[in-house]
């Protein structure tokens, strides 16, 4: 409920270690950044309801796109970052396009790739 109550003017959503929701903290995987990113840009391409619409490697980031029932568009950043040889941190940003709130959306969206993410790494998972 919260959430819909920000995502009335709120239209973004982002992760990072300072976030105060324990559900938008950057999550870490025990993976080199090159193994990660082969791992996550397969993950996301298989996801259904996004769609990948740009990568870059060499910086770590893959750019997306997610239509809402209502039609709106959301654009969500995938950033990668190695933290040392062995560690990869995630970090999502959310945001649909126009001006009024989301409802908490990009918030719903952020969850769920990090579900599927966290799933599918679960062996990973630092």
């Amino acid at each position: 409920m919260k959430r819909i109550l920000i995502g009335l003017i709120r239209s973004h959503e982002h992760t990072s270690d300072k976030a105060k929701d324990p559900k938008l903290k950057s999550h870490y995987y025990r993976l080199s950044k090159d193994r990660a990113w082969d791992e996550i840009s397969s993950i996301l391409k298989k996801m259904k309801g996004y769609k990948v619409l740009h990568e870059v490697q060499t910086v770590g980031e893959i750019v997306m796109e997610k239509k809402s029932m209502a039609g709106r568009t959301m654009d969500i950043t995938i950033q990668l970052v190695g933290t040392s040889p062995g560690n990869t941190a995630v970090d999502i940003y959310s945001a649909s396009r126009g001006s009024l709130g989301d409802l908490g959306s990009n918030y719903r969206n952020i969850q769920e790739i990090y579900s599927v993410l966290d799933r599918k790494l679960s062996s990973y998972k630092a």
